[in-house]
């Protein structure tokens, strides 16, 4: 029980809630870096996101249109820090050990994410096609 308590004192105080919002948002903002930086899926996303705001603009989309595009594109942003939180916690957790409970919760939060991304492309069809049907 002794060494469970002192390792709290390595914490820093990260089990606390900050009292200041701007540092609650460059925490945030911290996190959101993180996953810039270390998830090809998002950076992929976020390749993709860009694209269809390209498309659309190209496209001259209505302003519902585009609301509807970057309410789908931030839904598959938002799972897929979800999924890195989850796989970060996860893997804290079990350390290198295998548990089937483990892969349930990774392969569950992957698995939002594909249902999340699978929407945004039907949602894209839906946009796009007629836009591009006229072009022809």
């Amino acid at each position: 029980m002794e060494k469970k308590i002192n390792s709290f004192k390595d914490r820093i105080g990260s089990y606390k809630t900050s009292s200041n919002v701007f540092i609650s948002f460059k925490y945030a903002f911290s996190g959101i870096s993180y996953v810039l930086k270390t998830s090809r899926n998002f950076k992929i996303q976020l390749v993709f996101a860009v694209l269809s705001l390209i498309i659309g603009f190209l496209l001259k989309i209505s302003l519902s249109n585009y609301v509807i595009l970057i309410t789908t594109i931030m839904s598959v942003l938002i799972l897929e820090i979800l999924n890195t939180s989850i796989e970060s916690i996860v893997d804290l957790v079990v350390k290198k050990e295998f548990s089937i409970l483990a892969k349930i919760s990774k392969d569950t939060s992957a698995g939002a994410v594909l249902l999340a991304s699978i929407n945004s492309v039907i949602i894209a069809v839906y946009i796009f096609v007629p836009k591009i049907k006229l072009l022809f």
